[in-house]
C-alpha cells in the first residue's frame, strides 16, 4: 500500500526503511506535520502514517478521507490528538502501536530521576569547564524512599520493577491492579494517599477527559513537600501553571518532564535560533531544579523497531482484509 508518512524524522526513516520491504509497502515521507494545511501530501495515498503531535480532528479527517485515504496508522500508543467520533463517522479505521519496548519509557524516567537526584547535568557542565568543586551538588539516595506509580500498565510496570531494583518503597495507583506486581511487594493505594506519601511520583497513564491536569493545584496541596514529579507519559496530564506556583514555593523540590502539555509546536523542531512565543515553558526553563527533554523517552533502536514492525503489520493487516490486531474502537 502507499503510505504517506508524516512529521518524519531521519530516526524514522531509518528504522521504517528497514523494515519495509519484508512488507512490500511504498512510503513517502514528508517532514511537514500534519494538520489542515498539509493534509494534500496524501493525494494518490491509501495510507496516513501519523505519530503524536499530528493533528487528527473532524477537518483534518474529512479532508483525508475525500483524497482517498482509507486508514490511519499512528506510530504511537496515545491517541488523544484523534476525533475518534469523526473517524467513527467517516469510516476511517484506526490502527496504533499499543506497546513498543516499555522499558524504554520507564528507563527514561529513572533517567531523569537520577539526574535530577545527583545533579549529573550540573556536574557534567562544571567539569567541561575544569570546575571540579562539589559545592552545589548534594543530592539525595532513592534508596528507601516511597515512588508512587500512577498507571501501571506496561509501562508502569517496567517502572515498578526498576524501582524496586533501587531498593524503593512502590505504591501504585491504577483501575486495574497488577497481581503480579502485588506478588512483589507493591501495594495499590488511592490518589490520595499516593500523593500524601510518595517522594518521588512518576505518571504512566494515558490522556483521557478524566486525567487531564491530574496534576493541579488541588492535588499538588497534597503531595509531600520537595517532591519529585516525573511526567513522561502525556503533558497535559499537568496544569503546568499549578506546577510552576508548586515550583516557586518548593514546595515540588524537582521536576522532570519529557512531555508538555504545548508541545505540539516546540517539540521535534530545533528552535535554537528563535525566540519561543511560550512564556510557561520560558519560565519553567529557568528553574535549576526542573529537568526537560523533548519527548525523547521512547527513542531507542530497540523501541523504534519495534514501532516500525507493528505499524507496517498493522498496514498489511487492512490490505488483507484481516481483523486489525491493534484497531482503536
Amino acid at each position: 500500500m502507499k503510505i504517506a508518512f508524516y512529521s518524519a524524522k531521519s530516526y524514522d526513516k531509518e528504522s521504517f526503511d528497514h523494515f519495509a520491504q519484508d512488507f512490500g509497502h511504498e512510503i513517502t515521507y514528508f517532514e511537514a506535520k500534519l494538520d489542515k494545511h498539509s493534509t494534500s501530501l496524501a493525494a494518490d495515498h491509501e495510507v496516513v502514517c501519523a505519530f503524536v503531535n499530528d493533528i487528527l480532528d473532524k477537518s483534518v479527517l474529512k479532508k483525508l478521507k475525500d483524497t482517498g485515504v482509507k486508514l490511519i496508522a499512528l506510530r504511537c500508543a496515545g491517541y488523544n490528538q484523534v476525533d475518534l467520533e469523526a473517524a467513527k463517522d467517516l469510516e476511517i479505521p484506526l490502527v496504533r502501536v499499543p506497546v513498543y519496548s516499555p522499558e524504554a519509557v520507564a528507563e527514561h524516567g529513572f533517567a531523569l530521576i537520577l539526574t535530577l537526584s545527583r545533579k549529573t547535568h550540573k556536574a557534567y557542565n562544571r567539569v567541561r569547564e575544569s570546575n571540579f568543586s562539589l559545592e552545589g551538588l548534594t543530592g539525595f539516595n532513592l534508596h528507601g524512599k516511597t515512588i508512587g506509580v500512577i498507571g501501571t500498565g506496561a509501562i508502569g510496570q517496567a517502572f515498578c520493577n526498576i524501582a524496586l531494583g533501587f531498593g524503593t518503597q512502590v505504591l501504585a495507583y491504577d483501575l486495574y491492579e497488577n497481581e503480579e506486581l502485588k506478588s512483589k511487594g507493591i501495594r495499590y493505594a488511592d490518589l490520595n494517599e499516593l500523593f500524601a506519601q510518595s517522594d518521588i511520583i512518576s505518571l504512566h497513564c494515558p490522556l483521557t477527559p478524566e486525567t487531564k491536569h491530574l496534576i493541579n493545584a488541588k492535588t499538588i496541596k497534597q503531595m509531600k513537600d520537595g517532591v519529585v514529579l516525573i511526567n513522561t507519559s502525556r503533558g497535559a496530564l499537568i496544569e503546568t501553571k499549578s506546577v510552576i506556583k508548586a515550583l516557586k514555593s518548593k514546595k515540588i523540590g524537582y521536576l522532570g518532564i519529557d512531555v508538555y502539555e504545548q508541545e505540539e509546536d516546540l517539540f521535534f523542531k530545533n528552535l535554537s535560533e528563535e525566540i519561543i512565543p511560550d512564556d510557561q515553558i520560558s519560565r519553567l526553563m529557568t528553574f535549576p531544579n526542573v529537568l526537560i527533554t523533548g519527548h525523547q523517552a521512547f527513542l531507542t533502536r530497540e523501541a523504534l523497531a519495534q514501532i516500525a514492525q507493528t505499524t507496517l503489520r498493522n498496514i498489511s493487516e487492512f490490505e488483507a482484509g484481516d481483523p486489525l490486531t491493534n484497531a482503536i474502537a
